[in-house]
C-alpha cells in the first residue's frame, strides 16, 4: 500500500505551543506527531509514503530521511502554499500505485486502511472518505452522509452544536484523479474540489472510524498526549527513522 500525508502546515494556532516547527512535529509524549501516523501507516503494512512538505520542510526530511521502519519515504515538496488539493495532485506525481491513501498531517484517525481501500474498490467511486461521527460537530461543520447508499450527498458549513459525521481527512483516490478532474494548481480539496464534484465523484462513505483527534488547536493537542498514545496501544513498537 501507499500513502500520502499532507504535512506541510504551519500550524499558527499552535505557535504558542510549537514554535518554529511544522504542525506535524509537534511533540506527543516525547514523540513527534509525524511519527506516530508513520508507525501507525507502518503496522497496517504501507511500504511507501509520499510526505508532502512545505514549511519548513527540512525539519522533517532531517528527521525521517529516506526510511521509517519498513517503510520507504519520498517527498514532495511544495516551493509555494499550494492549499490541500493541490498539495495532493503535486504529490500523486510521485505515486506509483493505482490507488492512494491520503490523509492529513494533522490528524489522528484509527481506520483500517485495507477495509478503507476495500470499500473504494468495490463501490467502483473514484474516492472513499473517512467520515467520524460526533456529538458536537460545530467545530469542523458536517458531512451528509445517505444511510441506504453509503454515499456522501453533501457538506454543510459550521453550525451550533449538534451530532452528526464529519470528515476524517483520510481517503483512498485513483491516482489519475486529477486527471479525469482538472484542477488549478493551487485549490482547498475539502472546500474547492470535494464540493464542486460531489455529484460526479458520488464518494462512498467509509464510517468504521475507531478513535479520531485533530491536534490544530491548543485544546485538543492537549488531549492528543493522552488519547493518541491509547489509540495506538501506548505505541508499543518504537518507531526508528533510518538513515540514508
Amino acid at each position: 500500500m501507499e500513502a500520502i500525508v499532507l504535512a506541510g502546515g504551519e500550524g499558527r494556532r499552535l505557535q504558542a505551543v510549537v514554535r518554529d516547527l511544522p504542525k506535524p512535529m509537534a511533540d506527543i509524549v516525547g514523540r513527534p506527531f509525524l511519527s506516530w501516523l508513520l508507525t501507525r501507516l507502518n503496522l497496517q503494512g504501507v511500504d511507501r509514503v509520499i510526505l508532502s512538505v512545505g514549511y519548513k520542510a527540512e525539519a522533517i526530511q532531517d528527521y525521517f530521511q529516506n526510511a521509517f521502519n519498513d517503510t520507504a519515504i519520498v517527498y514532495s515538496v511544495e516551493n509555494e502554499p499550494l492549499g490541500t488539493g493541490g498539495a495532493i495532485r503535486l504529490a500523486l506525481e510521485h505515486a506509483i500505485e493505482p490507488q492512494v491513501t491520503v490523509m492529513n498531517g494533522d490528524t489522528y484517525a484509527d481506520i483500517e486502511l485495507r477495509g478503507l481501500l476495500a470499500a473504494r474498490e468495490s463501490s467502483g467511486a473514484d474516492l472513499a472518505m473517512a467520515v467520524t461521527h460526533l456529538d458536537d460537530i460545530s467545530r469542523y461543520g458536517a458531512v451528509v452522509v445517505d444511510e441506504k447508499t453509503n454515499r456522501v450527498v453533501g457538506f454543510e458549513e459550521k453550525q451550533v452544536s449538534a451530532a452528526g459525521y464529519i470528515n476524517a481527512g483520510t481517503y483512498c483516490l485513483r491516482r489519475d484523479l486529477f486527471l479525469k478532474y482538472p484542477v488549478p494548481a493551487k485549490f482547498s480539496f475539502e472546500r474547492d474540489f470535494l464540493p464542486n464534484h460531489l455529484a460526479e465523484l458520488n464518494p462512498v462513505a467509509f464510517t468504521a472510524v475507531r478513535g479520531f483527534i485533530d491536534i490544530g488547536i491548543p485544546e485538543d493537542y492537549a488531549l492528543a498526549q493522552t488519547i493518541i498514545p491509547q489509540l495506538a496501544g501506548g505505541g508499543a513498537r518504537r518507531p526508528v527513522p533510518r538513515r540514508s
